[in-house]
C-alpha cells in the first residue's frame, strides 16, 4: 500500500488525487489536508460569487472525495497541528497544493494607507473567507480604483457595480451584499500599465461589463491601436479587443443614463498613493510600450481614489525548510519535484497562471513523477503508516479533524440558511463551521 498526502484541497489538490486514483487503483490511500474545515480552495473563496457555473466543477471533486481511498482532512494546519517532517515520515509522498493565497505587493509609497486592499483580501471578503470577514471596506466614497488588467480586476469592478437584483442566484455573503448595495460609488477606474493589446481579460468576462444595470464601461478611442493591428492577435485576445472597441463606441447619451462609470485607464502605472490615514488619490505615470514592455514617460497625473484594490497577482506562502523562489513567488522545483518525497502542483508549482482546468494536466503530471520515483526506489519501500499513523497522531494531539462527510453537514446547514434565490449562505468563521458539523 502506498500513501500520499496532499496539502490543499483546491482544484490542483483534487486533480492530483484523481490522477493518483487512476494510477494506483486500490493500492493507494490519499489524504487531502486543508487548514479550513471546508474544501475546494479558490472554487469556494476565489471564483466570483455570480459565476456559479464555474463553481460546478466541485461536483467532479466530490466524486473523488467520496471514494474509499481518498479522504478530506480539514481543519488541519501544516506547522501548527502537524509538521512537514512528520508527514514525510508517514507518507510516501507529500504534494504541496497550497496555491498562491498571498497578494503581490504594489511596492509603492502609500500602499499601507487605509481602504487599500489586495485582491486576495477583497475577493475573500465578499466570498466569505474567514480570514477577511472583518475587512470592512469603506464604500461611501465616489471613486474606486482597481489596479490590474486581468479577470480578477474585472471581477472586482463588476461586483462593485452590481445591483441587489443582479446578485440573484449568487452566493455572495450577506455582509458584502449589504455593503455593496449601500455604496455611493459613481466611478470605477480599471488601471493598467500597458494597452488594449496586452490585457489578460477573457471575452466572456469582459463582455459582462456591457450588460450591467447601473454601470456602463468607458474606453477612450484614443487608447485603441489601429484596428488593422488586431489581426495579429490570438483569437481570444482579438475578441476581447473587439469588445473594448464596442465599449469605446457607446454613445455618450447611453453612458449618461447609468450612474456608475467603469473607466479603462490604459498606459498608466501607479506611482504613489496619497491620503491622510486613508487613501484619497493615486499618482499615475503615463507609460509607453518599448518592445512590448511598459516604460514610464515621466508625465504624471492624479486620480481621485476613495478606495484602491490591487489585482496584480499572487504569491505562494513559503514553508519552513522548503526551497522557495522569491522572485517567482512559488516553491523552487524541477517539474514539480522539490526534495525527495516532496512535490508541488498548481499555482504552488508554476505561479498564478492558467484556468481551473490547467490544474488537471498539472496534477496528472506530478503523479507521473511520483510513480517514476517509486519505481526507481527513490521513495523507499511501501512500509509507511500513512492514514493510520496520522490518525494516531491526531488523537494524541486532540485535533478536531473535519472529514468530507462532516463538510456535507456544513454544506447542508449553509443551504438551509440561504436567502431567497441564493444557493447558500456561507459561514464566515471557522467556529460556526465546526458547530454546524457537530
Amino acid at each position: 500500500m502506498r500513501h500520499i498526502a496532499i496539502i490543499g484541497s483546491g482544484p490542483a489538490g483534487y486533480y492530483t488525487a484523481e490522477a493518483a486514483q487512476k494510477a494506483f487503483g486500490d493500492d493507494l490511500r490519499v489524504d487531502i489536508f486543508d487548514l479550513m474545515p471546508v474544501p475546494y480552495g479558490l472554487i469556494r473563496t476565489g471564483v466570483a460569487p455570480d459565476h456559479q457555473s464555474i463553481k460546478g466543477v466541485s461536483r467532479r471533486y466530490e466524486k473523488v472525495a467520496l471514494t474509499d481511498n481518498v479522504r478530506f482532512a480539514g481543519n488541519v494546519m501544516l506547522g501548527r497541528d502537524v509538521s512537514l517532517d512528520e508527514l514525510r515520515g508517514l507518507y510516501d509522498a507529500v504534494v504541496l497544493a497550497t496555491g498562491a493565497p498571498k497578494d503581490r505587493e504594489l511596492g509603492i509609497s502609500g500602499q499601507d494607507l487605509g481602504n487599500v486592499f489586495g485582491s486576495a483580501a477583497f475577493v475573500g471578503w465578499y466570498n466569505g473567507h474567514p480570514q477577511f470577514t472583518d475587512l470592512n471596506p469603506d464604500l461611501s466614497g465616489k471613486t474606486a480604483v482597481v489596479i490590474g488588467m486581468g479577470n480578477v480586476a474585472l471581477d472586482v469592478a463588476r461586483i462593485l457595480a452590481k445591483t441587489r437584483c443582479e446578485f440573484a442566484g449568487s452566493d455572495i455573503v450577506s455582509h458584502a451584499l449589504e455593503a455593496i448595495c449601500a455604496s455611493k460609488l459613481e466611478r470605477i477606474v480599471i488601471l493598467g500599465r500597458r494597452g488594449p493589446h496586452q490585457i489578460m481579460m477573457t471575452p466572456k468576462e469582459l463582455g459582462e461589463l456591457g450588460h450591467l444595470e447601473r454601470a456602463c464601461p468607458h474606453v477612450s478611442p484614443g487608447d485603441l491601436p489601429d484596428e488593422a493591428e488586431d489581426a495579429l492577435l490570438e483569437p481570444g485576445l482579438r475578441k476581447s479587443v473587439t469588445i473594448l472597441r464596442q465599449f469605446a463606441a457607446i454613445p455618450e447619451h447611453i453612458r449618461a443614463e447609468k450612474p456608475i462609470a467603469i473607466e479603462f485607464a490604459f498606459f498608466a502605472q501607479p506611482v504613489e498613493l496619497h491620503g491622510d490615514g486613508k487613501v484619497q488619490e493615486i499618482v499615475v505615470e503615463q507609460t509607453a510600450l518599448v518592445r512590448g514592455r511598459a516604460q514610464g514617460t515621466g508625465q504624471r497625473g492624479t486620480i481621485k481614489a476613495d478606495m484602491v484594490v490591487s489585482c496584480i497577482g499572487y504569491r505562494t506562502v513559503p514553508i519552513a525548510g522548503v526551497p522557495f523562489d522569491e522572485r517567482a513567488g512559488h516553491f523552487a522545483n524541477d517539474e514539480g519535484r522539490i526534495l525527495p518525497g516532496i512535490y508541488c502542483v498548481g499555482w504552488a508549482r508554476r505561479g498564478p497562471s492558467g484556468t481551473i482546468g490547467t490544474n488537471r494536466p498539472d496534477g496528472y503530471s506530478i503523479i507521473d513523477r511520483i510513480t517514476e520515483d517509486m519505481a526507481s526506489g527513490a521513495l523507499g519501500s511501501a512500509d509507511k503508516k500513512g492514514r493510520e499513523g496520522f490518525d494516531l497522531l491526531a488523537r494524541e494531539r486532540g485535533l478536531d479533524v473535519v472529514t468530507f462527510r462532516d463538510w456535507k453537514k456544513i454544506e447542508e446547514a449553509e443551504e438551509k440558511l440561504a436567502r431567497e434565490g441564493a444557493p447558500r449562505e456561507k459561514f464566515v468563521d471557522v467556529a460556526a463551521m465546526i458547530r454546524a458539523k457537530d
